[in-house]
């Protein structure tokens, strides 16, 4: 499946109060916090803004091509399909020459509010977040606007970039884990 994800990130929230205020609007939990694990590759060949990621979600394995066209609400490019083991698509993908430049976790967890999909995403060394992702940017800016949030509270860069917020240089941890 291929297509423009629409979303965008408030950074730095208390995962506790976010649930509440999801839940005091009308929003639904539809997945506890889990653990996911992805590894990261560079295509061939390698280009700035464009990966491979290969996650567990903890519920299904996906194998990706993301590409950052731009850090506004719809400037990620995605196409994902769904494998059937983490395992077993890491080992094919290294027998075609792919060796993934790192391993990453983090949790999540997962609601629903009108046509939006939220997520709070916790990861190692850094604080929680909230990405609000939907099908087109009017229901990106409808839940936010449903949680208080405000439009320049909001950002749409990718995950490497907000660990750059924090001075943190993500492409350069191989190995990146929950203690």
């Amino acid at each position: 499946m291929a297509g423009i994800e629409f979303e965008a990130k408030a950074l730095d929230i208390d995962p506790a109060k976010i649930a509440r205020l999801i839940a005091d609007v009308g929003g639904t939990c539809t997945a506890g916090a889990r653990l996911m694990r992805r590894y990261v590759y560079d295509t061939i060949p390698a280009v700035p803004g464009r990966w491979v990621r290969l996650r567990d979600t903890g519920t299904d394995v996906t194998l990706c091509v993301k590409q950052i066209i731009t850090d506004a609400v719809d400037g990620t490019h995605e196409t994902e399909v769904t494998v059937d083991s983490f395992e077993e698509t890491a080992a094919l993908l290294r027998l075609t020459g792919l060796t993934p430049r790192g391993y990453q976790e983090n949790r999540r967890t997962s609601y629903t509010l009108g046509a939006a999909r939220l997520e709070v995403d916790e990861w190692p060394r850094i604080p929680p977040y909230l990405e609000i992702e939907a099908d087109d940017e009017t229901q990106v800016w409808t839940a936010a606007a449903a949680l208080g949030i405000n439009h320049d509270r909001l950002t749409s860069i990718n995950t490497t970039k907000v660990y750059r917020l924090y001075g943190i240089d993500l492409d350069s941890i191989a190995d990146l884990r929950f203690e």
